[in-house]
Order: structure tokens, then sequence, then C-alpha cells
């Protein structure tokens, strides 16, 4: 009997010794998740009280274009323009490659931006381009369709690290867009032109629309809906990724 118990308090302490040296010994770290940062990300605002997936506006369409043909390795997104700071959240989250949180000065450069929105959402676009600046980001291209400043921002002046900014506005109506947009710094970015749309004697029809914006801010309606005026949007944008990828591909 006295064997036995003997042998029983032998195992138990050697049951004992192995549990704590398990507690104490390091768990295997667990790896970082290295995630692909996105070739390119392009960001578009609608405007006014629009959301933003409403799909009656040209903001949407460009997205959905845009999302068709770069099926892979490039994000995009339409947001409400009352939606900027889950925008800038979206962007700085892709641009985190390692998941640690930071961005590090290698990751803010390899950021690939475009910003693009009509009326009010062309005011997100330089708010949310400067609010990168102040984060060392760098903005490829900025484009602002009858562009309205919201309360307490700036849309009339690109900040340095914007590469390009065009602008097309409408002069007309109670509501119309900023005539002229011009760089904090032309060393830095250029300002690929301001282009003026005129409505009085050009029908656009706009479908889908209230009826409300089709008389009240016809002119500034017109413009949001002009497929001239989009297909130009549309190739600034292509064109831009277009280059990003050729540079992708040569590094």
């Amino acid at each position: 009997m006295r064997g036995t118990r003997i042998s029983v308090r032998l195992v138990l302490l050697t049951l004992s010794l192995v549990s704590l040296l398990k507690a104490e010994s390091p768990s295997p770290a667990t790896p970082v998740e290295i995630r692909a940062t996105p070739r390119a990300m392009v960001i578009g605002f609608v405007g006014g009280f629009v959301r933003h997936d409403a799909r009656a506006h040209s903001t949407v369409q460009v997205v959905e274009h845009l999302r068709n043909a770069h099926r892979e390795g490039v994000y995009v997104q339409s947001y409400a323009n009352r939606d900027r700071s889950r925008a800038y959240k979206e962007i700085v989250q892709r641009l985190d490659g390692d998941n640690d949180g930071t961005l590090s000065a290698e990751e803010k450069q390899n950021a690939r931006i475009v910003i693009f929105g009509h009326s009010w959402g062309a005011s997100e676009t330089v708010t949310l381009a400067r609010q990168l600046q102040r984060e060392g980001i760098p903005v490829l291209l900025t484009i602002q369709v009858d562009s309205v400043a919201k309360l307490g921002q700036n849309d009339s002046v690109i900040p340095a690290n914007v590469s390009q900014a065009v602008n097309f506005y409408q002069p007309h109506g109670i509501v119309h867009g900023r005539p002229r947009i011009r760089a904090a710094d032309p060393a830095r970015t250029e300002i690929l032109g301001n282009f003026r749309y005129d409505y009085k004697d050009k029908v656009v029809r706009c479908e889908g629309y209230p009826w409300f914006d089709n008389i009240l801010v016809k002119a500034h309606t017109q413009i949001e809906c002009d497929p001239q005026v989009w297909s130009q949007v549309e190739s600034l944008i292509y064109s831009k990724l277009s280059t990003e990828n050729r540079n992708t591909a040569t590094r």
C-alpha cells in the first residue's frame, strides 16, 4: 500500500511539473497578417442629400463602371458627402499593409488615390485630400464637378499633396459651381483646367431625379447627368489608373 501511495504521489508531482512548465512556456507569436495594398483607390462623393448608392447619379455610375473594369487590385467606392470620415478610415486601413495600426513612410508613399465628386461631394473631395495631406499621404488626382463649398470648407485651393486637379462647372442658377480652382503650391500641383459648361441652349435629360431638382436647380442637375462631362471624368480616372498599372508592372 505504501509503495502504491508513493507511486501515486510521483505521478501527481510529475503532472504538476509538466503543467507548470507549459504555463510558463511562452506561446508562439501570432504571425502578423500582411495584406496586399490595392494598386489604387478611387473615392467618389455624391452631392446634396443623395444616398451613396443612388444609381441615377453619375458619381455612382462611374464607380460601377470602374469597379467592373478593375475587378482586382483597385478599391472603388462611392460615399455620401457626409461620410468623409468613413472614407478616410477606409483609406488608412487599406494602406496599412502590415496591419499594425500605424502607417509607415513607405505605406504612405505607396498610396495611389483618386478622389472625385459633385456639388457638396466636390467640396468633400478637396477636404478629404487636405485631411490626407496632414498625414503625409499623397493624392494622384482630384476632380470637382460643379463644386459647392460646404460650411467651413475651402473647395477652391488644392492642397500640395495632390499631383493633378481639374474642375468642371456651370455658372447659372441659384446653385452653381465654383468657376476656378488654384493650387496651394503650383510647383507640386498641376491644375488641368477649369472647364465651363452652359445649359441655356443645351438640353440634357436627367432621368430618375426628383422633380424639384429639374426645376429649382436645373443647370446644377444637368451638369450632374451630362454624359459629355462624366465621360471626361471617367477618362481621366481610367488614364490615371492605367498609368499606375504600368508603373507598378515596371517596379
